[in-house]
């Protein structure tokens, strides 16, 4: 299954070759490179040259931003309820991963129409875009991210959303302690999302690797899963895992029910759907 994020007015893939995208962020055009882009096809688009910005990759890892003329950071806005600052970030990243759209509005219908009080748990939270989500359907949202600044940085684009009203908690917090504490509390939670990364260190050096971590993780999770629940969202950005896998372990955790999935971005030049990473969706 392929889900699709084609409603941005603020941002859009104009073009993409050769291991790079070329993208319009409200009024900055910026390059950027993508791995999933193995195909090589002309450059005709003026803007290839009349970029704002462009990643660089280095041999050695990392990278930096090049022919620099963004500002410090700016506003883009998806449908009529999120608003979100962006900004140019080390490892090519802006802040915002704009595939995910397809997710926020299945999060936010699906809190909408439960027609009663819902509570979501948001772990590895990044910079809020689908915490924002669930709190425009209305519900009840725990944030948890290890990083203070990206937690700062979501509380922000809260703000800018005219969400910061809602009821929102935001956790500094690594994710796996925090849900050993909820076990114990007994708290529970009708949506659970999770973005696990590929691999990570824990506030005390614990190691995580996908392969191995993942799976132990969800189990845990499914203990603070409500008895009446909505869905659950885990996406992976890990390369080289298939979204049929994300699927079938949740499917083992969760019980039958798991959509697998693609999200991806329209390409406005060629017509072609941007793969961006695996998803699966989860319900009762």
């Amino acid at each position: 299954m392929l889900w699709i994020s084609d409603e941005w007015k603020d941002y859009e893939v104009l073009d993409a070759t050769d291991g790079q995208r070329l993208e319009r962020w409200g009024n900055y055009i910026l390059v950027r490179p993508d791995p999933q882009v193995i195909w090589k096809t002309p450059c005709t688009l003026p803007q290839w040259k009349k970029y704002d910005a462009r990643y660089i990759r280095s041999n050695t890892g990392g990278g930096h931003w090049s022919e620099h003329k963004l500002p410090e950071r700016w506003q883009i806005r998806y449908k009529d309820y999120l608003t979100f600052h962006v900004k140019p970030m080390n490892f090519k990243h802006t802040g915002v991963f704009p595939e995910q759209a397809a997710n926020w509005d299945f999060i936010r219908d699906k809190v909408a129409s439960a027609g009663r009080p819902v509570r979501v748990l948001n772990l590895f939270a990044y910079s809020g875009g689908a915490t924002l989500a669930a709190a425009a359907g209305g519900a009840e949202v725990f944030h948890v991210d290890a990083s203070k600044g990206m937690v700062a940085w979501a509380k922000e684009n809260a703000a800018a959303s005219g969400l910061d009203k809602c009821p929102i908690h935001w956790m500094v917090d690594d994710c796996a302690k925090f849900i050993q504490r909820e076990i114990r509390r007994g708290r529970r939670y009708d949506g659970i999302i999770m973005d696990p990364p590929s691999y990570g260190r824990g506030p005390s050096g614990e190691i995580w690797k996908m392969e191995t971590s993942f799976y132990p993780f969800l189990q845990e999770v499914a203990k603070v899963l409500s008895d009446n629940p909505l869905f659950v969202i885990i996406n992976s950005y890990t390369t080289g895992l298939a979204p049929s896998a994300v699927a079938y372990a949740a499917d083992v955790v969760f019980g039958k029910g798991t959509q697998a999935g693609e999200l991806g971005l329209p390409v406005t030049d060629s017509g072609l759907i941007l793969p961006c990473g695996a998803t699966g969706r989860w319900t009762p």
